[in-house]
């Protein structure tokens, strides 16, 4: 799959997407688990406000102490704040813990949930053809919803604790800034600080606001360009001997610094997105502890205002604008909790596009319906093979293949493959409908067999769990594909895709139908690797050992004609006349029964 370039971002209902999208992880089987968590957690951040509180007293009777110069009360200050001090450790421990069980507990949930329909259906396979903005799948279920979650839990929480401070201070900033006369007149203004740490913080937001802007943009853009240069150069790693190869190391070293250029210019912009922001947050921060107390010195210069609560005042004016600031301060959070949230709703949203294809008169241009029959037959009936931009390959072709039957499959590569993987369910492009057999497992052989990292038991058991099979099962289906030489190794973790050579890899799918002995078994020009000889044997072997088993088989080589009943010739057009045993416009030629 190539990476796509960066889209315009989605839009602003992708936020109730995903409330939606995980509305199941607060409302379902676990919820009251969950919502226990979240009681907690609430709980545990009204003890921080609680404690908050308390420090500002605790302020304020320190520096009235410091001001009477009373010894004996300082005294006693100290042991209350080593009391305040462990109990700030704990919640603050307490708090932490219970916040990351919440963010771990919902990345586990929507990354199972992503997964689930991701791997469903072949999806992962799918979606590759299917147009939307889902590039880099893996990295947006690895790496947003770890974003998205532990954001979402994180921001929720200072925001949360911002309000409750807000409400808390805000009392605490009336009662002791008194009032103020404005100048020039008699008029007497109460709680004028509260005032001013409405009016200093809404100034401060409405400019940070103004100046980060476009840091959602950006940030999306420089998320979408780095997931581009990861899979370039995961891409390159996966290919690595094609490209030593063909001595491609120079084309790929500039496609991955052409890469690396769109990392660079999508990370300048992100500075200047953040250079007003940064600036102006700077300038805001530097001001701030000095501007409630030059408001306030007046009236402790006058007496009327001590000096415990002239430093309370100061604290709780810091407090109020903080929580009034949230937005700003949280700019740059909100910014990559918002890009991950849409890539994470867009893939979502993309695949169950594909489902919502998948069914009954789903797509606008049909789709090729596959179920299970009730007979122990395959049954194709009026078959089109049509590209994913809509060309089409092959046109009513109807097929009936009973139980038992040996079929070689030929022709244009392009329809073998198509059928091959309609059969599969990995091609919905076209209309028709395809009866499975009922009763039979069927194993399709592509030409290039997937081989996991690990156990050379755990390849050859693949997809079952390695302890699904003896030894001596595993030896034995070693020995009829040729490779026996493999046998010590089976408990050998390697790379085999890389270790072994191609032939090597398609003796060990053949190892693989041995082994799990299926009912059906369609096959992908996976013997190719093989010389006349080798194939010859083979095929003679999955005769002896498959018996009765049904062997659909694409291969362009000669000289298998005698292996098989029928022989179907597959091309772009139809045939002027229809062979025996296959109906009118199945492009088929058959060889007789043997």
């Amino acid at each position: 799959m190539q990476p796509q370039q960066p889209a315009a971002a989605p839009g602003r209902c992708a936020g109730r997407h995903f409330v939606r999208l995980t509305a199941a992880y607060w409302n379902g089987a676990r919820r009251w688990t969950v919502r226990g968590a979240i009681v907690l957690l609430v709980l545990l951040t009204l003890g921080q406000v609680g404690l908050a509180i308390w420090i500002s007293y605790w302020h304020r009777e320190l520096f009235d102490a410091l001001e009477a110069r009373a010894l004996g009360e300082l005294l006693q200050l100290s042991l209350t704040f080593l009391f305040i001090f462990v109990l700030t450790m704990a919640v603050t421990a307490l708090h932490m813990h219970v916040k990351r069980w919440i963010q771990l507990d919902w990345r586990q949930w929507l990354t199972s949930l992503l997964l689930d329909q991701w791997m469903s259906r072949a999806h992962h396979y799918r979606l590759q053809f299917s147009s939307g903005e889902h590039d880099n799948p893996d990295g947006r279920i690895a790496e947003d919803i770890r974003i998205a979650t532990e954001a979402a839990v994180g921001l929720a929480h200072s925001l949360l604790y911002s309000v409750l401070i807000l409400g808390s201070f805000i009392d605490i900033l009336l009662s002791v800034s008194g009032s103020a006369q404005l100048p020039g007149t008699t008029l007497m203004i109460p709680g004028y600080m509260v005032l001013l740490a409405f009016l200093y913080a809404g100034a401060g937001a409405a400019l940070g606001l103004m100046l980060g802007r476009p840091l959602i943009d950006t940030t999306n853009r420089l998320q979408t360009v780095e997931a581009n240069l990861r899979f370039g150069l995961a891409r390159a790693r996966e290919h690595s001997e094609a490209i030593a190869l063909m001595q491609g190391e120079g084309f790929e070293r500039r496609h991955a610094d052409r890469l690396f250029a769109d990392v660079g210019r999508g990370w300048n912009r992100q500075t200047l997105a953040y250079l007003g922001i940064v600036s102006f947050s700077t300038g805001y921060g530097t001001l701030l502890p000095v501007f409630p107390i030059m408001v306030a010195a007046p009236e402790y210069i006058a007496g009327t205002m001590s000096l415990g609560l002239l430093m309370q005042a100061a604290q709780a004016f810091q407090r109020l604008t903080s929580a009034l600031s949230w937005p700003i301060d949280n700019l740059g959070e909100l910014a990559r909790c918002r890009a991950s949230i849409d890539r994470i709703v867009s893939l979502y949203d993309d695949i169950r596009e594909l489902e919502r294809q998948q069914k009954p008169n789903g797509g606008n241009g049909g789709h090729i319906e596959l179920q299970r029959s009730l007979h122990p037959d395959l049954d194709i009936r009026h078959l089109r093979l049509a590209t994913p931009d809509g060309q089409v390959l092959l046109d009513d072709f109807n097929l009936h293949v009973r139980h038992g039957e040996r079929i070689l499959i030929t022709g244009d590569p392009a329809v073998t493959i198509g059928l091959f993987k309609a059969v599969a369910g990995l091609w919905p492009w076209g209309k028709g409908e395809i009866l499975l057999p009922d009763g039979h497992d069927m194993m399709f052989l592509p030409q290039h067999p997937f081989l996991p990292e690990g156990s050379l038991r755990a390849v050859l058991s693949y997809p079952r769990e390695p302890q699904h099979y003896g030894d001596g099962s595993l030896h034995r289906a070693l020995e009829c594909a040729g490779i026996a030489w493999l046998a010590p190794r089976l408990d050998d973790s390697e790379d085999w895709g890389r270790v072994l050579p191609l032939r090597a890899q398609q003796r060990l799918g053949i190892a693989r139908l041995f082994l799990q002995q299926p009912g059906w078994v369609f096959i992908e020009e996976a013997t190719d690797a093989f010389d006349a000889k080798d194939e010859i044997c083979t095929m003679e072997m999955l005769h002896h050992e498959l018996p009765s088993s049904t062997l659909l088989n694409i291969s362009l080589h000669d000289g298998l004609d005698h292996f098989y009943n029928r022989k179907l010739v597959l091309g772009r057009e139809r045939p002027r006349a229809p062979s025996a045993g296959a109906r009118p416009g199945s492009g088929v030629a058959v060889l007789p029964e043997v």
